[in-house]
């Protein structure tokens, strides 16, 4: 990480077929080996299959799903004299955009359904309903901040 000044955010193109920036950040994390159009079928097929399934817009549901996912409070390691705290932080709110993200995809990855699209299609409806591994990684992760409440003062 360069001391002398912070990495400037690279601009996301929207996605081509909802023009949504959320989404396009979504495939991006997805995508394997600079497979792009690999990732756009996976999520766009995932998204017919919610429709499919819930007779609701695949957009509002993915949105209600990642807004369930993302975190509020993590934990991170602070050292102090010679023991490290794990003290609570509130999370940013671009970081807990990505955090979403990314544990949607780990979550998905690690269910047994026989299609990709049909995985993340599953853990989208599941997280969207509050239930799920992605949903159970975010309460984990906030019992994990309130355990360590005690800690909240070595905060920085």
């Amino acid at each position: 990480m360069s001391r002398r000044h912070a990495a400037e955010k690279r601009e996301v193109l929207p996605d081509p077929k909802f023009g949504d920036i959320v989404v396009a950040k979504f495939m991006n994390s997805l995508m394997f080996d600079g497979k792009k159009s690999v990732a756009e079928r996976i999520v766009y097929g995932a998204f017919d299959a919610v429709e499919g399934k819930l007779k609701r817009e695949p957009l509002n549901v993915f949105h209600e799903a990642l807004d369930n996912v993302k975190p509020a409070v993590e934990v991170r390691s602070r050292r102090v004299g010679g023991a490290t705290y794990q003290v609570p932080v509130e999370v940013r709110s671009d970081r807990a955009q990505a955090l979403a993200i990314r544990w949607l995809i780990q979550m998905s990855r690690g269910r047994s359904e026989d299609t990709m699209a049909a995985r993340l299609a599953n853990e989208i409806i599941d997280a969207a309903q509050n239930r799920g591994a992605s949903i159970k990684k975010r309460e984990d992760t906030h019992r994990m901040a309130e355990a360590n409440k005690a800690f909240s003062h070595y905060r920085w």
